[in-house]
């Protein structure tokens, strides 16, 4: 095969699904041929034309898992038909000032896969071997997908807090994240409390582990927090800054609020609550590609799936719509064999 199918996007929204030549791997990079790519909400800075020149063509897609079919020149310990998966960050230079103590996460030279870098909505990926992260043998393609994203993103916040097993932890929002964050919680042995908007997700809370479900339309959910002793530690992933706002006063002394939806609105607080209990609230991006290796492990030990509707490459928009409305449930996962 000389040629694959992708899903460019140029603009807003200009979807073209096309043919483009194969190549061979950069030096330092591996060529995948890709099973499955998530759809993820981040895909709106490409999709939406929020990057440096959208009139640029790129390929969506940062939740891409497939096989190596290629290595490209000093390429040492990644093999052809190893299994592998792509997340946001396309992988850390190793020599910035960031990554030289460490914080590959927030690595100055790194790009971010499916807005600066082509990504998965495609038959063929070309990916950074920092950035390349195994998938354990036994996972399915399609679900291994949503937790190099959503799956780390909820799991790295959980492990920031601080908080000891049997503590109360808030997961709030039910979606593409928050129905992964639910899980995680209960599995690392904290006291958990879902919550969403309306009574519809309570039953599903349940299943995924929530002890407890807090009704937003019902309820205060600050004031339902502190009735259930205060949270240890909050795990705000809902895109909307005046929700995270209304939990504040919910945290325990000592408590955390991790933010990691992205919201275009600002979160306010008041100083007091902020100071009269020694809260912190802070902000989680992702993790290095081998904390992502660490997630699947845990993942896949435990059980944690996330809820996945699949459909064809050639689907990209629809799947897209489908994630930006709201409709999906929960994670939308791109067959390119299909």
């Amino acid at each position: 095969m000389s040629t694959y199918r992708a899903v460019e996007v140029t603009g807003s929204r200009r979807f073209a699904l096309v043919e483009r030549e194969l190549t061979p791997p950069a030096p330092g990079h591996v060529r995948i041929r890709v099973e499955s790519c998530g759809v993820c909400h981040s895909d709106v800075l490409a999709v939406e034309g929020l990057r440096a020149d959208p009139s640029l063509p790129v390929v969506p897609g940062h939740e891409l898992v497939g096989v190596i079919d290629a290595v490209g020149e000093g390429v040492r310990n990644w093999r052809v038909g190893e299994r592998v998966g792509v997340g946001f960050l396309g992988g850390h230079c190793g020599e910035c000032d960031r990554c030289r103590r460490g914080d590959f996460v927030n690595c100055t030279d790194q790009q971010r896969v499916g807005t600066d870098v082509d990504g998965g909505y495609a038959e063929v990926a070309y990916a950074k071997t920092s950035g390349l992260v195994r998938v354990p043998a036994g996972m399915d393609s399609h679900e291994a997908g949503p937790l190099l994203c959503a799956g780390l993103t909820t799991f790295k916040a959980l492990q920031q807090v601080g908080t000891h097993p049997g503590d109360l932890v808030a997961i709030q929002g039910i979606g593409g994240l928050g129905h992964l964050g639910v899980q995680y919680a209960a599995k690392l042995g904290y006291r958990v409390a879902a919550i969403a908007r309306g009574a519809g997700k309570a039953e599903l809370a349940h299943q995924l582990g929530a002890d407890h479900y807090i009704d937003s339309t019902q309820a205060d959910p600050g004031e339902a927090l502190v009735e259930l002793g205060g949270a240890g530690a909050i795990i705000a992933t809902a895109a909307n800054g005046a929700s995270m706002s209304a939990l504040i006063p919910g945290l325990a002394p000592r408590g955390r609020m991790v933010v990691v939806g992205v919201a275009t609105d600002p979160i306010s607080v008041s100083t007091i609550d902020l100071t009269f209990g020694t809260r912190t609230i802070s902000g989680s991006l992702t993790g290095s590609s081998i904390e992502n290796e660490d997630n699947l492990a845990f993942s896949q030990r435990h059980g944690i799936r996330p809820m996945i509707e699949t459909l064809p490459l050639s689907d990209a928009p629809q799947a897209y719509e489908r994630m930006i409305s709201g409709e999906a449930r929960f994670r939308v996962v791109l067959d390119t064999k299909a």
